[in-house]
C-alpha cells in the first residue's frame, strides 16, 4: 500500500550554457551541489540530487539532474559532456527547459532536441527575471508561447528564489506514481571525491581567465578521512607547460591561494578539518582524447 501512495521520478534540468542551471538545481534540492561561477560550460557531468517529502498527503521522491549546457561539441570532452544530457533526458519524468531574460532566440538546437521528446511534460522556465522589468517578462513570454509548445511557462528568478514553490508544485503533480529509485537518506548520487573535485574546479573558475579554467581538469587521488580530519591529494591536469606556470603563479601564489579557498569551501560542505594537498600536471590536449577523457571520468559506462 505504501507504494500506491508514493510518487517518485527524474527531473532534469537542461538548457544553454549560463542561463542558471546549477543556481536553480541547488535551490530546488536545498542543499549546494553544484559548482556556480559566472563563466559558461562551467558544469561537466550530470549531478544528480535528490529530494524528499511529503506534498498533498502523497509521500514523494525527485531525483533533479543538473546537466551541461547544450552546445556544438569542439572536443572530445564536449562529446562526453553532450551524453550526459542526452541521458538525462531519456530518463525524464519531467524536463525544466531553463532559458533566461536575456535569451537571443538563437536555442534552436535546444529546441529541436525537445521537439522530439513528445511523451514527457516540459516546463519551460525564464530565469533571471530580477533583472528585467515586468514588460521585457512579458514579451519574453509571448515569445516562448508562439514558438514553444509547453504546458507551462514558469518566470523565475533562481537566484531570489521567485517562483519556486510554483515549479515543485508542477513537478510533483505531474511525476507517476512509483516507490522510491534511492534510499531516503541519500542526498545525491555522486561520491564525496566528485565534490571534492568540484569545489577545487569551481575555485579555478573563480580565479583564472581565458582558457586556463577549460583547459584544466581535477583528480581526487586520495581522499582519507579521520576522525576530526580529511586528507585529500588532488592533481590537476593542464594541456600546456604555459598554463602550469599561469595556474602555479609568482613563487606559487595563485595556486595557493586557490588551494587556501578550495579547503575553506571543502570544511564547510564536510563539515570538517581538511589538509588538500595540490599537485599540477601537464596532459597535452587532453580534452581531444577520447581516452584520457574517459579515464578522467566523463563516460556513461
Amino acid at each position: 500500500m505504501e507504494q500506491l501512495n508514493h510518487k517518485a521520478g527524474f527531473v532534469s534540468i537542461v538548457g544553454k550554457p549560463n542561463v542558471g542551471k546549477s543556481t536553480l538545481m541547488n535551490v530546488l534540492v536545498g542543499e549546494r551541489l553544484s559548482i556556480i561561477t559566472s563563466k559558461a560550460q562551467t558544469t561537466r557531468h550530470r549531478i544528480m540530487g535528490i529530494l524528499n517529502g511529503t506534498h498533498n498527503g502523497t509521500d514523494f521522491q525527485l531525483v533533479y539532474s543538473d546537466t551541461p549546457g547544450i552546445i556544438l561539441p569542439k572536443y572530445e570532452l564536449h562529446k562526453s559532456m553532450m551524453t550526459f544530457v542526452h541521458s538525462s533526458l531519456e530518463d525524464a519524468d519531467v524536463i525544466l527547459f531553463v532559458t533566461d531574460i536575456f535569451e537571443k532566440y538563437d536555442e534552436d538546437d535546444v529546441i529541436n532536441k525537445l521537439a522530439r521528446i513528445d511523451h514527457v511534460p516540459v516546463l519551460l522556465l525564464i530565469n533571471k527575471i530580477d533583472l528585467a522589468t515586468e514588460e521585457q517578462v512579458q514579451e519574453k513570454i509571448a515569445h516562448w508561447r508562439e514558438r514553444f509548445p509547453t504546458q507551462a511557462i514558469i518566470p523565475i528568478s533562481a537566484l531570489k528564489e521567485e517562483n519556486i514553490g510554483q515549479i515543485f508544485d508542477s513537478i510533483v503533480n505531474q511525476l507517476p506514481i512509483h516507490p522510491p529509485y534511492f534510499d531516503k537518506e541519500e542526498l545525491t548520487d555522486k561520491p564525496e571525491r566528485f565534490f571534492a573535485s568540484e569545489i577545487l574546479r569551481e575555485k579555478i573558475f573563480l580565479n583564472y581567465k581565458k582558457e586556463i579554467p577549460y583547459s584544466c581538469e581535477v583528480v581526487i587521488t586520495s581522499f582519507k578521512e579521520e576522525d576530526n580530519l580529511i586528507r585529500i591529494a588532488a592533481e590537476i591536469y593542464v594541456e600546456r607547460v604555459t598554463q602550469r606556470a599561469i595556474l602555479i603563479g609568482h613563487k606559487g601564489e595563485s595556486i595557493k591561494k586557490v588551494g587556501t579557498q578550495a579547503r575553506e569551501a571543502m570544511e564547510k560542505f564536510f563539515g570538517k578539518k581538511v589538509f588538500l594537498e595540490q599537485f599540477i600536471k601537464v596532459e597535452p590536449d587532453w580534452r581531444s582524447k577520447a581516452q584520457k577523457v574517459k579515464s578522467f571520468g566523463y563516460s556513461q559506462d
